[in-house]
């Protein structure tokens, strides 16, 4: 997709449902559950910039995990969660997700452990984090605290907000289109 664009923010809620699901995935990660949570947000209302329209996701996000526990997590909010690829992962079926692992290199047997480990340790939880230039080994050490933390709720936070960095990252590299030209990329 490397002629992918937004449209300008103020015709998202003239997209389509398939055209808002296509943003959605720009945005953050193909996936149902982020279709059916955030598609309401785009519907809610108009937004001045891609960051207030981020912003608004997080906090429907976070809607949906103070409804989560450790002992009873809710099946959305692990969906959402775990539509971000693992770590290092072989194989990510985002553009954006690969290029901004590319330099992380492939799955190293100690990145895979960690997910594993990670996962164990917060189970239907994936490790989120926005890379953002970091090395591995730096986020190796930031995946380890996170899991010596072992703090559920404080880890659904923490990677709901990478999320959102994440999503506002790609929203300041992708060109947005001249309004009245939605959806003709996505």
């Amino acid at each position: 997709m490397t002629s992918a664009s937004l449209p300008h923010i103020s015709e998202l809620g003239n997209l389509s449902d398939t055209g808002k699901s296509a943003l959605l995935d720009l945005l953050f990660e193909p996936s149902a559950e982020i279709h059916q949570t955030l598609i309401p947000v785009i519907k809610s209302r108009e937004f001045a910039s891609y960051s207030e329209f981020i912003e608004a996701c997080r906090e429907s996000f976070l809607s949906l995990a103070s409804k989560s526990t450790a002992a009873s997590p809710d099946p959305r909010l692990l969906s959402i969660l775990g539509s971000h690829p693992r770590l290092g992962a072989k194989k990510v079926e985002s553009e954006q997700s690969a290029a901004e692992q590319a330099k992380l290199g492939g799955e190293s047997e100690i990145l895979a452990r960690l997910n594993r480990d990670y996962e164990e340790r917060f189970p239907g939880l994936r490790y989120v984090a926005f890379v953002n230039g970091r090395g591995r080994p730096e986020i190796m050490e930031d995946m380890k605290a996170r899991m010596d933390r072992s703090d559920f709720n404080k880890e659904v936070d923490t990677a709901l907000q990478a999320m959102c960095d994440i999503a506002k990252d790609r929203a300041s590299k992708l060109p947005v289109q001249a309004t009245g030209q939605a959806g003709t990329n996505l």
